[in-house]
This record gives structure tokens, C-alpha cells and sequence, in this order.
């Protein structure tokens, strides 16, 4: 049966550097492991992807719509079709007292955000520091190895997949994160770990907004999302039988 562009499939995958073969992403925790990238806060598992939406690289997205449940491929990607070709103007060199001013060391490998720009710094000389903004990846040919493991019908599994991919918590609960579909509209209250949060208020929005954008773009039964804020009043502490007595004293 042929994946359309709204289908949702669950896929594992491995992605490498063509020319080296180093690995920078993968759902199989063996395989991060085993290339020193694993991430103790993630759980390694087939991720639930929209066939249609932005995450997917395009060239992936048309490979994918090949594919039939249960089959393998590799794939080959050029740097022009994946994180494009590396751009001479997003080396900057930066004045260190630019990094004083805001108490900061820099060192060789840091990453950085500016102006909503993410960087790493290249190399501390002096009173100069060079940091790339070019994506990681920029420059290099890629090649994924996918799998399609099944495909997703549940609207309410869909929109969990889409909330692991897009909120960016990765200490949210999806077993305690509830989703209620009515009328076409799907309420979501994230489980209450996301009231922990360390990011701006402002990140948290972007991120819900994701969420909500590839739903209702994704799931032709969906035209509104909310994001519901449940704040509930804690039980009493019972006192114990066996706290001490208080006596008065005369």
C-alpha cells in the first residue's frame, strides 16, 4: 500500500556523514552508543514522523512515499539537498571583549546563540574569536538508513509523535500527556512536568505553535488546537498517629 503525503509513518533510522561514515543521529541507542553520541536524556525508539511535514529532508520525504511497511533503504543525500553548501559569511570573527562584557570564557567547541543564530566557536586568538554559523552538517553529503516499521492511524498517537518531535521537552511523559479530540478540535494537557521548564516563555509558544501548525496541516480532521494549563489543589497532609504529643507546660 503506497504512503501518501498526510500518512504518518514510524520509522527507525541511522544518518551518517558520506565521507567519513561518523554517525550524527540515529533512534537505535546500541548505534549511538556505539558512536559516542548517545544522549542519556533520550529514549532511543522508531519515531512517529508526518510524511508530509517540514521535518523531513524533501529528498527523504520522496523516498519514503516508496516505501512499503517493513522494507529497508538507504539513501543518499547531496549537501545541496540536505543542509546546503557551507556559507563563507557565517564565520564571524567577534571581538573577545564582547564575551567580557557578558562574563563569558570562550573556548574551542562552544556553542553559542546570537541574534537567534546558533554557533560554535572555531578558534580563540587573542583578542578574536571565530565562531561558524553554518549548521553542522553544512557542506557534507549525507546518507540515511530507514526503516519503515508501521503506519500510524490513531490521530491521538499522531499528535504524541508530533509533540516528542516539535515541543522540545524531552522529560515529558507522553503516557501522562492527555489528548481529547472534539469536533475537530484536539485539546492537549501535557503531562506536568511540563510546568518545570526552563526555557523563555517565548520558546515554550514557538513550540506549541509547532505542535498545533503540524497537526492541523497533517490531520485532515483537526482545525484547532489547545493547549490546556490545569493547576489542581493539593489533598490535606494527614497528620500522622504518630507525632509526638505536645504538653503544656504550667
Amino acid at each position: 500500500m503506497p504512503i501518501d503525503d498526510k500518512d504518518f509513518v514510524k520509522l527507525n533510522y541511522t544518518g551518517k556523514v558520506k565521507e567519513t561514515g561518523d554517525v550524527f543521529d540515529t533512534t537505535y541507542e546500541d548505534v549511538a552508543e556505539e558512536a559516542g553520541i548517545k544522549n542519556e536524556n533520550k529514549d532511543y525508539h522508531p519515531m512517529i514522523l508526518a510524511v508530509g511535514s517540514t521535518q523531513l529532508l524533501s529528498k527523504l520525504h520522496d523516498e519514503i512515499k516508496k516505501m512499503d511497511v517493513g522494507e529497508k533503504q538507504t539513501v543518499e543525500i547531496p549537501c545541496e539537498e540536505a543542509f546546503g553548501k557551507r556559507d563563507p559569511s557565517l564565520i564571524q570573527l567577534i571581538p573577545m571583549k564582547e564575551f567580557k562584557k557578558q562574563n563569558i570564557k570562550p573556548f574551542v567547541g562552544m556553542p553559542l546563540s546570537l541574534d537567534g543564530q546558533h554557533g560554535i566557536v572555531r578558534t580563540v586568538d587573542g583578542g578574536r574569536v571565530r565562531v561558524d554559523f553554518n549548521h553542522e552538517l553544512a557542506g557534507k553529503d549525507i546518507i540515511y538508513e530507514i526503516e519503515i516499521v508501521d503506519t500510524i492511524d490513531d490521530n491521538v498517537e499522531k499528535i504524541k509523535g508530533l509533540i516528542e518531535v516539535y515541543y522540545g521537552n524531552p522529560n515529558i511523559d507522553l503516557e501522562k500527556t492527555e489528548i481529547l479530540i472534539e469536533d475537530g478540535v484536539a485539546k492537549i494537557t501535557l503531562d506536568k512536568l511540563a510546568g518545570f521548564e526552563q526555557r523563555s516563555a517565548q520558546e515554550i509558544t514557538l513550540s506549541k505553535f509547532r505542535v498545533a501548525r503540524e497537526t492541523y496541516e497533517n490531520i485532515d480532521e483537526i482545525e484547532k488546537v489547545q493547549f490546556i494549563d490545569e493547576y489542581e489543589k493539593p489533598e490535606p497532609e494527614e497528620e500522622s498517629e504518630d507525632a509526638p504529643e505536645v504538653l503544656d507546660e504550667e
